[in-house]
């Protein structure tokens, strides 16, 4: 943890650490609610797959959220982290095993203007609250709030690829299209589960991070 922050600057980030991920929990089930429904209704692995992927992110928020609801969050910070890239690890697997099962089965899947709905709401939500939430890591040196963030981060690559596969889809009738995107999501969410294992968390806004920093200076 950052050792040159005020107690009371601690204090202020502590909670604004508990409304991010009390934020990210409550969004993430009603996306999960909205696009397990929309996979279904119109046979999409996909879509399914994503509304999945919203429960482990609720999963890996409430981990996050159960740590600093303790007396001392930082004697909990290792255990989270590892909490965290067990949840990288499991949405890389099921992923994993729904795009080749997708690949090899080719169902039809019908148009789902919902789906396509809450895949766009995803893309403009996501990236503004997993910023904002990776600053706040930073800032208080929490590896488990920055690998949070970094979750956040693969729900936006997902939130793509899943847009991409609908789209293709609905255009052109190409039902292989997020499956093989799928695929790539699953590698990176390894990468990213084997980083925050090691405790390694980088940060995935480098350019950003460099020209708030430029601000900060003037």
């Amino acid at each position: 943890m950052n050792t040159t922050l005020t107690e009371e600057r601690r204090k202020r980030l502590h909670r604004r650490v508990r409304f991010i991920v009390a934020f990210t929990i409550t969004y993430n089930v009603i996306e999960a609610v909205i696009a397990i429904t929309a996979g279904a209704q119109a046979s999409s692995a996909a879509l399914i797959g994503f509304g999945l992927d919203s429960v482990i992110e609720v999963a890996s928020a409430a981990a996050v959220a159960w740590q600093f609801t303790r007396k001392d969050p930082e004697r909990w910070e290792k255990a989270t982290v590892r909490a965290i890239a067990i949840a990288f690890f499991a949405l890389a697997a099921y992923v994993t095993i729904d795009a080749v099962l997708s690949l090899t089965g080719q169902a039809d899947v019908d148009h789902s203007p919902l789906g396509i709905g809450i895949a766009v709401a995803s893309l403009i939500i996501m990236p503004v609250l997993a910023w904002f939430e990776f600053r706040t890591g930073r800032e208080l040196g929490s590896r488990s709030v920055q690998a949070d963030a970094k979750q956040l981060l693969l729900c936006i690559y997902l939130s793509g690829t899943v847009l991409i596969g609908l789209l293709a889809n609905s255009l052109f009738g190409w039902m292989w299209a997020d499956s093989v995107a799928a695929l790539v999501v699953a590698v990176l969410a390894i990468r990213e589960g084997v980083e925050a294992w090691r405790g390694d968390v980088e940060s995935p806004f480098e350019v950003l991070e460099e020209l708030a920093e430029e601000d900060d200076a003037h």
